[in-house]
C-alpha cells in the first residue's frame, strides 16, 4: 500500500527518478536494499521553531546582562550610553564591514578618517561651534592643558588671571607660574569650596592675556551657570569643561578655548577635546614641547601621531547619541529633572543629608553630601553597594558621599538612590 501510495504521488521519488521502473521490478536483491521508508519525501527542516528559540535565548542574554549592570554613580571614568556600548559591541570585531576593528585599523585610513570627520561633523552640530573655532581630539587628559593653554597663549611675562572655584581650578593655576604670570583674582578654598562670587566683583587684571575658569568643579560640586566676561577688551575666557561638557547648550563664541577630558561625559579616558579659536593659534612659547603645540595638531587635523583611536570613536557614537535625543537643549531637561530629584531628597531630609553648595551654583552633575551622623556613611556606601548601586564614596579631599549622575545616568538610576535615601534615612534616623 505504501508503495502504490508513493508511485501514484506526484511528489514520489520514483516519479522523479529515471530509473524509476527498475527500482520496481521484484528483484530480492533490490528489496533488501531498499526500505520504503527511506524512500519516502522528507519533510522539511523546521527552522523557525530553532530561529523563536534562538530568539529568546538571545532576548533572554541581553536582559541578564542589563540586569546584572549597576547604577554607577562614579566621577570618572564614568558609565557611558548603553545604547552606545552594544553598538560598539556589535562592531567590535567588524566594523561595518571592513574586516577589522576600530582598535586595528590605520589612523591614516580611510575608515578612520571617516571616523574622526563624522565625530567633529556632529560635536560642531551639538554645540553650535562657529567654522573660526579649530576642533582637536588630543591626549594626556585636562590636566596636560594646564600646560598646554599658557604655552600657547602667553609670553613668560604675560599676566593672565584665574577665578579658582574647586581643587581642578587651583591645580590648573599651580601649573601656569611656570609659563607666565597668573594670578588667582578670587578664590573660594576658605569657604571650602562652596560658592562662586558674584562677577562685578572680580579685581581683573586689565592687562590679563585670559581668565581661566573650571565650568564646573567635579569634586565639590560647583558649576557656573553663567560666564564671566574678561576686563581686558582682547583678553579671551578659557573653561575647563571636563565634568559638564556636552551637558547643556553653551554659547562656545564667548570663549577663546574650551577644553574637556572625555570619561565623564563622552567617552572612556585617553581622549581630550580642545576647543580653540582659530587666531589663537600659532604662537607657542618656542619651549613648547611638539605634542603640546596646537598648531601642530590643527594642521594635521588631530592626526600628527596614533590618536586615542577606540575614544574618539565612541566619542562620535555618543554625539550620535546626544542628537537623536534631541540635541543639548533636550539632554538639558533631563539632567536638571534628576538634578532636582536628588537635590530635593537631601533638602526635604530634614538635615539627615546636606549639600553644603550655595544653592544657586549647585552643579546638575556631581552631587555631593553628607550625612547628619558621619559615623554611618561607612554604612550608607556599603548598603547601597548591596542594592547595585556604586561609586557613591566622596572623594577622599572632601569626605562624605558623591553622587554623578551624568548624560548616562538614566533617570530610574536617581530615582532609585533616592529610594534608597530614604529608606535609610528611616531606619537610622
Amino acid at each position: 500500500m505504501e508503495a502504490t501510495a508513493m508511485a501514484s504521488s506526484p511528489h514520489s521519488l520514483f516519479l522523479q527518478n529515471p530509473v524509476r521502473h527498475s527500482l520496481l521490478k521484484p528483484n530480492p536483491t533490490t528489496m533488501t536494499i531498499f526500505n520504503v521508508n527511506q524512500l519516502r519525501p522528507r519533510k522539511p527542516l523546521s527552522i523557525s521553531c530553532v530561529t523563536q528559540t534562538q530568539d529568546r535565548e538571545l532576548i533572554h542574554t541581553q536582559n541578564q546582562e542589563e540586569a546584572d549592570r549597576v547604577f554607577n554613580f562614579a566621577a570618572g571614568p564614568a558609565n557611558l550610553p548603553l545604547n552606545v556600548l552594544k553598538k560598539s559591541q556589535s562592531e567590535l570585531v567588524n566594523w561595518r564591514g571592513s574586516g577589522m576593528s576600530v582598535m586595528e585599523m590605520s589612523h591614516r585610513g580611510k575608515e578612520f578618517k571617516s571616523i574622526i570627520e563624522k565625530a567633529e561633523a556632529d560635536l560642531r552640530t551639538l554645540l553650535g561651534i562657529p567654522e573660526n573655532y579649530a576642533v582637536l581630539f588630543l591626549q594626556g587628559g585636562a590636566t596636560t592643558q594646564f600646560a598646554a593653554i599658557p604655552l600657547n597663549l602667553c609670553k613668560p611675562d604675560d599676566p593672565v588671571d584665574y577665578l579658582v572655584t574647586g581643587s581642578w581650578g587651583d591645580k590648573a593655576f599651580k601649573e601656569a607660574p611656570k609659563y607666565c604670570k597668573p594670578k588667582v583674582i578670587w578664590s573660594g578654598k576658605s569657604e571650602k569650596y562652596t560658592n562662586i562670587p558674584a562677577f562685578d566683583t572680580l579685581n581683573q587684571n586689565p592687562d590679563a592675556k585670559y581668565l581661566h575658569i573650571c565650568a564646573n568643579e567635579t569634586i565639590h560640586g560647583v558649576e557656573f551657570k553663567d560666564y564671566p566676561t574678561p576686563r581686558n577688551a582682547t583678553g579671551i575666557l578659557i573653561a575647563d569643561m571636563s565634568s559638564n561638557f556636552c551637558s547643556k547648550p553653551v554659547d562656545v563664541s564667548k570663549f577663546g578655548i574650551i577644553y574637556a577630558g572625555a570619561q565623564k561625559n563622552i567617552a572612556p579616558s585617553g581622549v581630550t577635546v580642545v576647543i580653540i579659536r582659530k587666531d589663537l593659534i600659532g604662537n607657542a612659547q618656542e619651549i613648547t614641547p611638539v605634542m603640546l603645540e596646537y598648531k601642530i595638531h590643527a594642521d594635521n587635523n588631530s592626526l600628527y601621531n596614533t590618536p586615542p583611536c577606540w575614544p574618539i570613536y565612541i566619542s562620535g557614537l555618543v554625539f550620535e547619541d546626544l542628537l537623536e535625543q534631541g540635541g543639548l537643549a533636550e539632554v538639558e531637561k533631563k539632567n536638571k529633572r534628576k538634578g532636582e530629584l536628588l537635590y530635593n531628597a537631601i533638602d526635604e531630609s530634614k538635615g539627615f543629608y546636606r549639600c553644603p553648595v550655595e544653592k544657586s551654583v549647585r552643579s546638575l552633575m556631581n552631587v555631593p553630601f553628607t550625612l547628619e551622623k558621619s559615623d554611618l556613611e561607612a554604612e550608607f556606601i556599603k548598603e547601597a553597594a548591596k542594592e547595585k548601586m556604586v561609586q557613591l564614596k566622596g572623594h577622599r579631599s572632601v569626605g562624605g558621599m558623591r553622587a554623578s549622575i551624568y548624560n548616562a545616568m538614566p533617570l530610574a538610576g536617581v530615582e532609585k538612590l533616592v529610594a534608597f535615601m530614604k529608606d535609610f534615612q528611616a531606619r537610622h534616623a
